[in-house]
């Protein structure tokens, strides 16, 4: 009860933050965030392949489809070769877990910049009375960095794998009447990729702003006069 009284007591509206790297760099990890896990989650594609069979036979195209969180194999598909026999067969790959890792850190890093943009728009003065806050901002700015670095560039790998896998010259080789179709459009896959490294340049950059709000940058004496509640001295 006193923690809500507390926070009630120190809800104060001012935007002032947004015009401080602090809050401007903040505003634009949610924007990011937000791009990194959409262009990833809401995929899906397809690849095409040419059954090209001689006159008087037709020819035909196949189409396999696939998207997120691609696990290639979980969607067969059908191909019907100029001996009239059909063969059943499906793209070769699960690349779930690097996309999953990245959309999952997209998501949580969402989260976590709208509840410090509700912390620094609306409760600025609770977020500055002692140093906890922005040590533990700190702390978990960083852990975002680091997560970043390492889902991006799983995710890159995963991407290179899944375009190798529904290239439609690899997908042609399960038959010989088979050929190389459509390629799918993988430019907004790429796209995630960028913004996974930018949202790493940005929350590796902000933690320096962040750092500049901690005891261990500021003046002894200001941290303590901040630690104790008051004011600090001419």
């Amino acid at each position: 009860m006193a923690s809500v009284q507390r926070l009630a007591s120190g809800f104060s509206l001012d935007l002032g933050p947004l015009k401080e790297p602090l809050g401007f760099i903040r505003v634009l990890e949610w924007v990011f965030a937000i791009f990194a896990f959409a262009t990833t989650g809401g995929y899906s594609g397809k690849t095409t392949i040419k059954v090209t069979c001689p006159p008087p036979l037709s020819s035909s195209d196949v189409t396999a489809v696939f998207g997120y969180p691609f696990r290639l194999g979980a969607h067969p598909f059908h191909i019907t070769i100029c001996n009239g026999s059909q063969i059943t067969s499906h793209l070769q790959g699960d690349f779930s877990s690097s996309a999953e890792f990245y959309v999952c850190v997209g998501v949580f890093g969402f989260l976590y910049c709208t509840a410090t943009l509700i912390l620094y728009l609306c409760y600025q003065s609770v977020y500055r009375q002692t140093s906890r806050g922005p040590i533990i901002d700190l702390v978990v700015t960083v852990l975002f960095a680091f997560l970043w670095l390492l889902s991006s560039s799983a995710w890159g790998k995963g991407l290179t794998d899944v375009k190798w896998a529904t290239d439609p010259n690899n997908v042609a080789s399960i038959c010989d009447d088979c050929k190389a179709g459509e390629f799918p459009s993988m430019g907004r896959l790429n796209a995630s990729v960028i913004f996974g490294f930018l949202n790493l340049i940005l929350w590796a950059g902000n933690c320096w702003f962040i750092y500049k709000e901690t005891r261990f940058h500021k003046d002894p004496s200001q941290a303590a006069t901040v630690e104790e509640g008051g004011a600090p001295g001419p």
